[in-house]
């Protein structure tokens, strides 16, 4: 699963690949249509997605990356409920693909929230979950 260069911009919806650096903000390509455009440092933040974590019960997080794998892994048997889902069932969906989340420190914005973004990857084609611990580098193979 490649999360670099993916971003969450606040005040846009959907998830954008970061094309370009500018000293006042960047340049974002959205993922779906491919368009460019300029997001400005003064009116929106920007969050990598490779840096988001989930809290856990044992004062730890769990990468994002992580958390896709498990609701990928689940999809046929335990497919992600709608985002205008109840709390109680968004929470007990979210127990069973990371069962030891914080409940006190995760809430049902957050749930929704990643539940979206895994749907827009999902439906993008962007959801590929590769094992990084069994494939060998390139540097190991010689």
């Amino acid at each position: 699963m490649k999360l670099e260069n993916l971003i969450a911009v606040s005040g846009l919806s959907g998830l954008f690949r970061m094309a370009a650096n500018r000293s006042n903000g960047l340049i974002v390509e959205d993922i779906k249509t491919g368009k460019r455009r300029f997001a400005s440092a003064r009116k929106h933040q920007f969050t990598p997605l490779e840096s988001i974590a989930i809290y856990t019960d044992d004062g730890d997080s769990t990468e994002l990356k992580n958390v896709f794998r498990n609701m990928h892994q689940q999809l046929e048997d335990n497919p992600a409920p709608s985002t205008s889902a109840s709390s109680n069932e968004l929470h007990e969906y979210f127990a069973d693909v990371l069962p030891n989340y914080d409940r006190d420190r995760v809430f049902t914005g957050d749930i929704k929230k990643v539940i979206k973004w895994f749907n827009y990857l999902q439906e993008s084609d962007l959801l590929t979950i590769e094992d990084d611990t069994e494939q060998p580098s390139a540097e190991e193979e010689e």
